[in-house]
């Protein structure tokens, strides 16, 4: 994520991250029994908002991110929400996996989509 914050010229605050990160509900995701990442959420009147969801390089591209968010759907339903939302980095690679996984950009501004998908 640092990269992002660099190439957008935002401030990384190591402290403030992780003040942040602790107030969030947080999930390791595991493969094999081991760590590859990590998916961080709240929830609101407004949805389940997807704060932060990181897979490792090495294991990208196995589904790993569908399966992350296909749980965050679950918690999202047993929250009796319907709705989830994020925000990403529009350069992010990951803008293709939540395409295709039925987000759609509901709003942009010049570094960031602002992306919703409904949930039954």
């Amino acid at each position: 994520m640092r990269s992002y914050y660099e190439q957008y010229s935002v401030e990384w605050d190591s402290v403030e991250i992780e003040k942040m990160t602790r107030e969030l509900m947080n999930f390791d995701i595991l493969f094999e029994g081991e760590p590859v990442g990590v998916i961080r959420l709240s929830f609101d009147d407004d949805g389940c908002h997807l704060r932060d969801l990181q897979v490792d390089e090495r294991y990208q591209g196995r589904g790993i991110g569908s399966q992350a968010l296909a749980q965050a759907e679950k918690l999202a339903r047993e929250e009796k929400v319907n709705t989830l939302r994020l925000k990403v980095f529009k350069s992010s690679p990951a803008v293709r996996l939540y395409q295709r996984n039925g987000f759609s950009a509901s709003s942009e501004d010049d570094r960031f989509y602002y992306m919703v998908r409904s949930i039954f």
